[in-house]
């Protein structure tokens, strides 16, 4: 009861605020101030607090938070170490509210901070599950993403995530949406937590479709920092849906790394053919550098997509190039001998390309996960 509790404990219960807002952010020091100031204006008569999720960003966001959380009780910083990742630090934030609604809002102060009051109303009428800010409805706008290409990133997102939702949404890649915090909690064990497009992870995570709400917002152009939106983010946006799409039995991770590996033969298929046109080494030459420049490619790509969050850097990087090419040479190995056994026992030649192919895949993803990305 209540009543029996010390009376600071009391006052701390009571004082639980009615939203928090979440704010995943890296290398936003700049916007962090005006951010602040547009949420307290937004917010007026609301009990908000806001927390920032930091992923250690080198340019002192984390600092910048808490200099301003030192004369304003409602701002938090979790700052997180040898962690990353929009979805994650998302979770982080929200599980630590004890609000009883969270919102989620980007950190460069390209979202309409004013649409917070018209979700929280819209939740509040207990007719909705989720609030959504979309730039795809009528009175929204998208003009504040930077060019052709991010238009096209975002465009082609759109469209193949609303061929698997199943729920009606115009904008299932935005990244500023609101609910209540228990429902959180309770879909937070199924998500997937990796990548940047928390909103279709959660729509797609809950056992019955969603009671959906969007409302017009409009994207305003970045002031400050470097757009995150980029090819690295689409191929983790694809790889939640098929791991989605597979009902969670092909680990997100695996998706992502099959996926670079995808990308990788083309990019040995590009090389091995200007290396034949220009150069005159002889096939076995060619294919030879061919291999190794995929293998870099590949490397690298997964560096940076499928283990983000275990990124190397500096001595670790060399080394596991090294021992990534090394385990990509066994597996070709593994892949070619499978390939040749299934075929002398007179399989298909294309059933046994594939599978040495999936052989060697898997065998490439198991053993990168355990030597050279292996959690420090």
């Amino acid at each position: 009861m209540k009543d029996s509790l010390p009376l600071s404990l009391a006052d701390q219960t009571s004082a639980a605020p009615a939203l928090s807002v979440i704010v995943p952010c890296y290398n936003e020091r700049p916007n962090v101030a005006p951010m602040i100031a547009k949420l307290d204006a937004a917010l007026r008569g609301v009990d908000w607090e806001v927390i920032y999720v930091d992923d250690s960003s080198p340019d002192g966001t984390a600092a910048e938070v808490r200099r301003i959380a030192a004369l304003d009780p409602r701002v938090r910083c979790i700052r997180r170490v040898g962690r990353r990742g929009l979805a994650s630090a998302v979770i982080e934030g929200a599980m630590s509210s004890s609000a009883a609604y969270v919102a989620v809002i980007d950190g460069d102060l390209q979202h309409d901070e004013t649409r917070l009051p018209v979700m929280l109303n819209e939740l509040r009428s207990g007719q909705f599950d989720l609030a959504v800010a979309s730039r795809h409805i009528e009175g929204g706008n998208n003009d504040g993403l930077a060019n052709r290409w991010r238009h096209a990133l975002s465009d082609g997102g759109i469209w193949l995530a609303q061929r698997l939702l199943p729920v009606k949404l115009t904008d299932p890649m935005s990244g500023f949406f609101m609910l209540p915090r228990p429902l959180f909690e309770d879909l937070a064990g199924h998500l997937t937590g990796q990548g940047f497009k928390i909103l279709l992870d959660l729509v797609l995570s809950a056992p019955t479709p969603l009671r959906v709400k969007e409302v017009p917002a409009s994207f305003h152009e970045r002031v400050a920092g470097e757009s995150k939106l980029d090819a690295q983010v689409m191929i983790q946006f694809a790889g939640l849906l098929l791991d989605k799409t597979f009902a969670g039995y092909l680990p997100l991770r695996f998706v992502s790394f099959a996926m670079v590996g995808g990308i990788g033969v083309m990019v040995h298929l590009v090389v091995l053919g200007v290396l034949r046109q220009w150069t005159p080494l002889g096939f076995a030459a060619e294919q030879t550098i061919a291999t190794l420049v995929a293998m870099v490619f590949n490397f690298e790509l997964n560096n940076a997509i499928t283990y983000a969050d275990q990124r190397l850097k500096g001595p670790r990087l060399w080394r596991g190039l090294l021992l990534f090419m090394m385990v990509c040479g066994v597996g070709a190995i593994a892949n070619i001998g499978i390939a040749k056994a299934l075929y002398e026992s007179n399989t298909a030649w294309t059933a046994a390309g594939a599978m040495g192919a999936v052989i060697g895949v898997v065998w490439n993803y198991a053993v990168s996960a355990t030597l050279v990305w292996r959690a420090r």
